[in-house]
């Protein structure tokens, strides 16, 4: 199935490329989680260099990583410019999958999923990808960042006004819960750090 998927992802890529999230920083070529933390830091210190303000950072984490809705997915290919076919294809590869456990000889039964990316693989990581590109923001005062199933919406706030943040935040999380991703509340957590 990797053999498949690298012609796939080769095809898909430039179809998409216009419409990807400059700040994902996971499952881009000539990008890690290094170039995630030096954006992060870099907006951080030079809001706070200017003196009188706070970086407030929230950091979610989904814990339905990849679990991307066929349907939806789609529907944001679609919106794109990918052609009917490729749509076609993903869709396919998206449902229907069959499930099983296999411990020493016995099987348990088979359950079809119909939801979700096949882990393991090359096209799904750039499929979450895809999936959450239509929520990005980027302003002077604040920003969300990514790297795969992790985020992090920062707010450069001065005098105390934190408005934007707030709604970025809440805004955030809607988007999540209209896309079937739920952020797993153990593992979000925020930051205040001021100089």
């Amino acid at each position: 199935m990797k053999v498949l998927e690298r012609p796939v992802l080769a095809q898909l890529r430039p179809q998409v490329r216009t419409f990807l999230d400059p700040l994902q920083f996971a499952y881009q070529p000539h990008l890690g989680v290094d170039d995630a933390v030096i954006y992060l830091l870099q907006r951080a210190h030079m809001h706070l260099d200017g003196g009188g303000g706070t970086v407030r950072i929230a950091f979610f984490d989904f814990s339905s990583a990849f679990n991307i809705q066929p349907l939806l997915m789609a529907e944001k290919l679609r919106v794109m410019g990918v052609d009917d076919t490729m749509i076609s294809w993903i869709t396919d590869y998206l449902t229907g999958r069959p499930q099983f456990v296999c411990l020493g000889s016995v099987l348990s039964d088979v359950v079809v999923s119909d939801t979700g990316a096949p882990q393991g693989t090359v096209l799904s990581p750039f499929l979450f990808t895809l999936y959450t590109t239509d929520f990005q923001y980027n302003s002077d005062s604040g920003h969300l960042q990514k790297f795969s199933d992790d985020s992090a919406v920062v707010g450069c706030i001065r005098g105390g006004e934190e408005g934007e943040y707030r709604t970025l935040v809440d805004n955030f999380v809607e988007w999540s819960e209209q896309n079937h991703l739920r952020l797993n509340v153990n593992k979000t957590s925020v930051t205040n750090p001021t100089r």
